[in-house]
């Protein structure tokens, strides 16, 4: 029996994947568990291994994009693959595998000029959704789902509706159409990485909440001590490049303990918060073809020297486009660590859904403090809590913002750490 190696739904929001390179050619003798081509999603890189032993049929060449149920390859052997539809190659038009990670299918060989019917669109939606769509006479075979696996919201109903209300007058004019003939040779047309077009989706999504921001000053001075004191040494005695963040990391959680809403997220079709009891704390990251976040998971459970090393090897993967899947999932809150990059006194970031808040930390510098009438020159460190505000108020996150405030300023709190 050929088995295939499908483009499947990984459960995480993936529509498309870019098919980098193969590893193997076509026709080349393969072992089952043998890596065999790297897709790219907008979440990682994959190696996709083989799902048996046998001859591997190419279906789609590298470079290409991929879509759910597309098939990469099949593999069985030589007289199989013969039969394997009429011209090699499964029709593309093969039913979406079931949810998973890039795994092995089984598919009887389809002859090319057969095509399949298109399958119904599935309407993921509440009682209470459909009541409003009837009431609006709005179709919803025709509204795109922007709730989880694509369940339709009374925001998405009330959207179309409004949009079919327009005149025909109002549709925005198309970029294409404004610059259609005009300066051809000045401008160039940039395909968006994977990661890039997640990061839109994202930034779209992140761009309907609601949100405010607090902003304030840490007095750093104690941190920038502490972190001074034990960064040779940990160099020295673990080869682990000791940096702020740790000790931000652990504040936070602590922070986090005693505001729990701000370690939570938002049920917009139940209207419940849902807080979590466990800290997995999300990392912005720069990478070579956009930003991730990499989330340092349980980091109530861990010491500074634990946190600085995962940090540090996360960040590598970041670099060398080995990060996974799992490594950027399920995070509760997130820092974007504005103050690596040097810049920035103060900055209003964008919520990662579907967390609650996102801290921006920016540089630390020097600066005047003024105690009973006297000037002394410690290190300041800003900082910013951009928060969901249908979730909290500002007043939690000026109790959340000074609960930071007091365990990075607290010589104590950081020596026990």
């Amino acid at each position: 029996m050929v088995k295939e190696i499908r483009f499947v739904d990984v459960g995480e929001g993936i529509t498309e994947g870019h098919l980098q390179k193969w590893l193997v050619k076509d026709g080349d003798k393969v072992r089952e568990d043998q890596s065999v081509a790297q897709v790219e999603t907008d979440k990682a890189v994959v190696n996709v291994p083989a799902p048996i032993s046998g001859t591997i049929k190419i279906n789609i060449p590298a470079d290409s994009t991929l879509h759910i149920g597309d098939s990469l390859a099949a593999i069985g052997s030589v007289d199989e693959l013969k039969g394997y539809g009429a011209s090699g190659a499964p029709a593309q038009t093969a039913q979406p595998a079931p949810k998973g990670t890039i795994q092995k299918t089984v598919a009887p060989a389809m002859p090319a000029t057969q095509a399949r019917p298109a399958a119904p669109k599935e309407i993921i939606a509440t009682p209470a959704v459909r009541k409003l769509a009837r009431e609006l006479n709005v179709d919803l075979a025709k509204v795109a789902g922007t709730g989880p696996n694509g369940r339709i919201l009374e925001n998405d109903v009330r959207g179309t509706s409004i949009q079919a209300a327009k005149p025909a007058a109002s549709v925005a004019i198309k970029y294409s159409e404004v610059l259609e003939g005009k300066h051809d040779e000045e401008i160039e047309r940039v395909p968006m990485s994977m990661t890039r077009k997640a990061i839109a989706r994202n930034m779209e999504e992140s761009w309907k909440i609601p949100r405010a921001t607090h902003m304030d000053l840490i007095d750093a001075t104690s941190l920038w001590t502490m972190v001074a004191k034990e960064k040779p040494k940990m160099q020295k005695e673990q080869n682990i490049h000791l940096t702020f963040l740790p000790f931000i990391i652990k504040a936070l959680v602590k922070a986090l303990q005693e505001n729990p809403n701000f370690n939570s997220s938002y049920d917009h079709e139940k209207q419940e918060i849902i807080v979590k009891k466990y800290y997995n704390i999300g990392l912005a990251a720069e990478a070579p073809d956009g930003l991730k976040v990499v989330v340092v998971k349980g980091a109530d459970k861990k010491s500074i020297a634990k946190i600085a090393k995962e940090i540090q090897d996360l960040h590598d993967k970041v670099t060398n486009k080995t990060i996974t899947v799992a490594e950027m999932q399920d995070s509760t809150t997130t820092i974007t660590n504005i103050g690596s990059l040097g810049g920035g006194f103060l900055a209003v970031p964008m919520i990662n859904p579907p967390n609650v808040a996102i801290i921006g930390m920016l540089s630390i510098r020097d600066w005047p403090f003024v105690e009973d009438g006297k000037v002394r020159i410690g290190k300041v460190l800003p900082f910013t809590i951009t928060f969901d505000h249908r979730v909290v108020d500002g007043a939690e996150a000026v109790k959340l913002g000074n609960a930071l405030k007091n365990y990075l300023e607290d010589v104590d709190f950081l020596e026990m750490l």
